[in-house]
């Protein structure tokens, strides 16, 4: 046999398909093709060309800030560990809340003792809050912060509250340690901000737990024209329970609070 029938016969199209993906897996962000192409190093139209195969097939879904990983990428049925994975599971469950509410939809995460936020949807009728604080500096002052901080243990509470400061954002910022540990010892499943992180604008965050994963899914609302009642408590913990079970949550552990709906 020669040498030439000895080696397998490659397919440079299928390699260059299966970088692309592979490298859209391993990103915690959605990825433009434009990015991909200078990553990757070929040139735009074979990119697009791919990409453009990739999503129509379901290994990739477009998004408008850039491609994530689609239903048909197979790991999606055994695991969530990838980022691109994990971020793909949390971008179709924000868009599905945006869609349904109408207001702009965020989820953060605590990782190694930090407040990250993972993701933003924006809704065309409640744009997103200009964030002029970072998450690390404002998780008392926002519903994405106060309700991870809740569902943390208590010496993780403790210990994260002592290595952050508590500034003022808004007049309505929570600036006393004791005040903010009592709201959040009688959390009731959900966590509101009313202009405490900016002025003019309300937050509405419930929990996404499961394993290795604290996080919480919120939505902005305008403070003086959008009501926070149960219906929309309701639905927000729906979709968070979904996504909490997609991330490897045990349905038993996923129901919600029976706990009296109160502002």
């Amino acid at each position: 046999m020669s040498a030439a029938e000895a080696e397998p016969t490659l397919i440079g199209s299928v390699q260059r398909a299966l970088r692309l993906v592979d490298i859209v897996a391993n990103s915690p962000r959605p990825l433009p093709p434009k990015m991909l192409a200078a990553i990757t190093g070929l040139t735009p139209g074979t990119t697009y060309n791919l990409v453009r195969t990739l999503v129509h097939e379901g290994y990739l879904s477009s998004e408008p800030d850039g491609v994530v990983l689609g239903s048909r990428f197979p790991s999606f049925q055994q695991q969530i560990g990838s980022r691109g994975v994990f971020l793909a599971r949390v971008r179709a469950a924000l868009r599905e809340v945006t869609e349904e509410v109408g207001a702009t939809a965020y989820l953060s995460r605590f990782d190694d003792g930090e407040m990250h936020l993972v993701d933003i949807v924006d809704a065309v009728r409640n744009p997103r809050i200009e964030l002029w604080v970072g998450l690390q500096s404002s998780a008392h002052a926002t519903a994405l912060g106060k309700q991870i901080l809740a569902d943390l243990s208590e010496e993780d509470r403790l210990d994260y509250l002592s290595r952050h400061r508590l500034p003022e954002l808004t007049p309505r910022t929570i600036t006393d340690r004791r005040t903010l540990l009592t709201q959040l010892e009688r959390s009731p499943g959900w966590a509101v901000d009313h202009e405490e992180y900016a002025i003019g604008a309300t937050c509405l965050a419930v929990p996404v737990i499961a394993p290795g994963v604290t996080a919480s899914l919120a939505i902005s609302l305008n403070a003086e024209r959008d009501v926070v009642d149960r219906e929309l408590v309701s639905k927000l913990q729906v979709a968070a329970r979904r996504l909490s079970l997609q991330l490897g949550a045990d349905a038993l552990d996923s129901g919600s609070s029976d706990e009296d709906f109160t502002i």
